[in-house]
């Protein structure tokens, strides 16, 4: 995390204004000939709170903030996000896996508070009208910290979109920003699909791609199939982030040393496994099933892509190699055969399902017919319990297929505690990124593709940055 000074001026200000124990007049001067009294002595004592103004009586409008949240690739607005004027410093993130809920206070103590929209816009109302207003931007651990240098009573002050999207890299500093924080992912790569390209597609910055012996915020692991990740091979590495090669995967989820593997797992607050081809069932031993288990029940996110159905359905063949508990979750039909094309449905009856439609609505995700689009799909989730997990996406038994399938599902765990207790988020995808018309033999990152967003990646983007935000509903 990048941080410089903050506060100074407002601990001043707050200073000066209880010694003098009035408020408002020391800079009614710089309020566009607004007479307006901010406070009293015991309001001016209680910090930024003394520097808000009640418009309304002058026939004038509130003063508010207002901007668009958007992805670190600048262009795709981002839904849920929490921007708020603190009172106190923040603070820094915790390092590793933490229990995040939506009921737990949000740091820094806000003044004022607002969450974005479907279109990823905010509107910031009663802020306090005065200098190096701090403000923060966050989901989870995406952060951005802004010090706005005057915020102009009974107006609206617009932020330039380059303040107010998530950061690309620990080093992406605009004008205003004071400090930035990503989230700590580890991802394996597969054969058959490609999620480290979401994720850099998405605009994490090259640099954060390295090894898990480098300090990016992003470390690869070589799952099955990725010659393009091996960097003994012509063409492959050194890439932008590191050089040397990937860890393998089962020294992430580990093989015999479950209470070891939790603890590996734990350093990352996502952890993505890309499909393999198939659930190689071998190369996951129980201890690994138990490890994945637990790192989830500790506030863990998992994003599983097709032939990690294993995690979640268990060995297809041998349901004794798994997890019984989250087998519950979804019937599995692991021989089922892919699509070509597909018509998938937003299921708007869950929590978040009627935003996640009406966002993808907003950035071009849905076809003529309100669906999306799907790139050779798999069917291998035939059904969910809508008591115990939520349907995301999902075909329709009246679509041209004639399947019923579940094409990302997600529940929160540990399964078996009340859902208000729950801290981890599990997410099991049967989209691949994009299909596979990206190359899966180019080394790292000149196999993801450059094209506009797919419509199906403009959904795994929407769940993406869902499953790193905060378990449970939004208070």
């Amino acid at each position: 995390m990048v941080r410089r000074m903050g506060f100074r001026r407002q601990s001043v200000l707050v200073a000066l204004c209880t010694t003098l124990l009035a408020c408002g007049k020391p800079h009614q001067g710089e309020i566009v000939g607004v007479d307006a009294d901010v406070g009293s002595p015991d309001a001016c004592a209680a910090g930024l709170a003394c520097f808000q103004v009640d418009c309304a009586p002058k026939g004038l409008p509130p003063t508010t903030v207002s901007g668009t949240v958007y992805a670190p690739n600048g262009t795709l607005p981002l839904y849920g996000v929490n921007v708020y004027v603190p009172q106190t410093p923040p603070g820094p993130l915790t390092e590793g896996v933490t229990c995040g809920r939506c009921s737990d206070p949000l740091p820094g103590d806000p003044l004022v508070r607002a969450v974005t929209d479907e279109a990823g816009h905010f509107t910031l109302n009663n802020v306090p009208a005065t200098g190096d207003v701090p403000l923060v931007i966050s989901s989870g651990k995406w952060r951005r910290e802004l010090k706005l240098p005057h915020v102009a009573a009974c107006q609206d002050t617009s932020l330039a979109a380059v303040e107010t999207t998530f950061p690309r890299s620990r080093t992406d500093l605009t004008t205003l920003t004071t400090s930035v924080d990503l989230p700590k992912i580890a991802i394996t790569t597969g054969a058959y699909d490609v999620l480290e390209c979401l994720v850099r597609r998405l605009g994490v910055s090259d640099t954060e791609f390295t090894t898990d012996a480098q300090d990016g915020r992003v470390h690869l692991f070589h799952g099955n199939g990725s010659p393009r990740f091996d960097t003994t091979i012509p063409g492959g590495g050194p890439w932008t982030g590191g050089t040397g090669d990937f860890s393998d995967a089962k020294t992430l989820w580990g093989t015999t040393d479950s209470v070891a593997a939790v603890a590996k797992l734990s350093a990352y607050d996502l952890v993505m496994f890309s499909c393999e081809g198939n659930q190689r069932a071998a190369e996951k031993s129980q201890a690994a099933m138990d490890a994945v288990h637990d790192y989830a029940g500790l506030g863990g996110r998992l994003f599983m892509s097709h032939f990690h159905n294993i995690w979640i359905g268990g060995e297809s063949g041998n349901q004794t190699h798994g997890l019984q508990d989250w087998q519950t979750v979804g019937t599995f039909d692991f021989a089922a055969a892919q699509g070509v094309t597909e018509t998938a449905v937003v299921d708007v009856t869950v929590p978040k399902g009627q935003s996640f439609a009406t966002w993808l609505a907003n950035v071009g995700g849905l076809d003529g017919s309100g669906k999306i689009a799907v790139n050779q799909p798999r069917y291998t989730l035939a059904s969910n319990d809508s008591t115990k997990s939520d349907r995301r996406v999902y075909v329709d038994p009246a679509s041209p297929s004639g399947r019923m399938s579940v094409q990302d599902l997600e529940f929160s765990t540990p399964l078996t505690v009340a859902k208000e207790e729950r801290c981890g988020k599990v997410v099991f995808s049967d989209m691949h990124v994009n299909g596979l018309d990206v190359s899966i033999t180019t080394p790292f990152p000149n196999g993801c593709s450059t094209d506009p967003l797919t419509p199906q990646e403009k959904a795994l983007a929407f769940i993406f940055f869902d499953i790193s935000s905060c378990v449970g509903p939004v208070l």
